[in-house]
């Protein structure tokens, strides 16, 4: 799991060649601009999906991870909370999905990360997450989830 300001993206540069091409397209993209959907960049090994929603409620909400990609998840405008926790022994309580890449888990985050304009976050396989919680109130976001193959 990382967690910084865009600005210091060259630094992780080195990790994978997948993860520095996503942080290369969200700092040489018109985000600001950009409309919600899908953009392929490199296929199915490399695409971004833009949102917009407003913030919500934790309560009802579960961790997920993925098997399939990395997250790169960058916050255009506005502010969320996101939980996390690193996989241990968690119980999954919606089984594997290979069609959308992702299972969830009842457990609730060890601990929670105010995301904001201009932070990225970066979730591995092993790194649950739970995006999309309001920090008071519910707020309106605009973010993009740069998804990267894992067998880059």
């Amino acid at each position: 799991m990382i967690i910084d300001k865009l600005s210091n993206a060259d630094r992780y540069a080195a990790l994978n060649e997948g993860i520095s091409k996503a942080l290369h397209y969200l700092n040489n993209t018109d985000l600001i601009n950009i409309e919600p959907g899908k953009y392929l960049i490199e296929g199915d090994r490399l695409f971004a999906i833009v949102q917009e929603y407003d913030t919500i409620d934790s309560v009802k909400e579960q961790m997920e991870s993925h098997r399939n990609y990395i997250d790169v998840q960058y916050m255009i405008t506005g502010a969320e909370l996101v939980g996390h926790s690193i996989f241990v022994d968690h119980q999954v309580s919606k089984e594997y999905s290979p069609e959308e890449d992702y299972m969830l888990y009842a457990a609730q985050p060890d601990f929670f990360t105010q995301m904001a304009t201009g932070t990225f976050m970066v979730f591995y396989p092993t790194d649950l997450h739970m995006p999309c919680i309001k920090i008071d109130t519910p707020q309106k976001v605009k973010k993009v989830v740069v998804k990267v193959a894992v067998n880059w």
